[in-house]
């Protein structure tokens, strides 16, 4: 059951072992297979990260649908929404560090939600995600958020299996991974049906192959009925 309350107030759910323990060996080796160079992709990618091409994977498009996801990502956009793209990503050692950031809606607040799925264990010791929780909806009148104070940030720690869930506008960022442990995940993003027109103008720029045709109805329901990409 979701608290929606809960979930706008704090703008994130991470979903405890959400993706089924038996899927975890095939979702490692699909990311490890579609490993490629930062300079083979069509925007070169961080070099401090290892990135994976895997969007064609059946077990990585499922875990992309899982009901309890897709209902969380549902809440948060509020719309029919679509799956948008999927790409794996894991920090090097020494690696991995952002500075504090937000992702951005696109047309409206909350019209954008990303996910972290976790393929390991996570935490401080190879770069866990910190987050800011309630901080993607701004008081009215309050100061700018500033993205050198890290002290309302909060790691976060987990095992393999789970997953993150959040409003593209909740101030995150990546952590230096440093001891080189493995910390492979996926990023995805879904996107409010409005986006569709400017997703599809971009989607060859990033390395986005899979169908996003599909949509999904705001309770997380799939949809079958597939749209023209014009």
């Amino acid at each position: 059951m979701i608290d929606r309350e809960e979930l706008h107030r704090d703008g994130y759910a991470l979903l405890r072992g959400a993706i089924p323990a038996e899927w975890l060996d095939d979702l490692r080796t699909a990311f490890d297979k579609g490993v490629k160079p930062s300079d083979q992709w069509p925007v070169p990618r961080g070099a401090d990260w290892r990135h994976s091409l895997l969007d064609l994977d059946p077990k990585v498009q499922a875990v992309c649908r899982l009901p309890e996801m897709l209902a969380v990502v549902g809440a948060l956009i509020s719309e029919r929404f679509f799956l948008a793209q999927v790409e794996g990503r894991e920090p090097l050692a020494g690696g991995g560090h952002q500075k504090l950031h937000r992702d951005l809606s696109a047309h409206r607040p909350g019209d954008t939600v990303s996910a972290l799925a976790y393929f390991d264990d996570y935490g401080p010791e190879n770069g866990a995600t910190r987050i800011v929780p309630g901080s993607h909806r701004p008081v009215l009148g309050e100061p700018p958020f500033d993205f050198n104070d890290e002290s309302r940030s909060m790691q976060l720690s987990g095992s393999a299996g789970d997953i993150l869930v959040f409003d593209a506008d909740l101030v995150h960022a990546g952590t230096r991974n440093p001891t080189g442990a493995r910390r492979r995940s996926i990023l995805i993003g879904y996107f409010a049906e409005p986006r569709y027109a400017s997703h599809v103008e971009t989607a060859n720029l990033r390395s986005i192959r899979m169908d996003t045709t599909d949509r999904f109805d705001p309770s997380g329901v799939e949809r079958k009925r597939r749209i023209s990409a014009r």
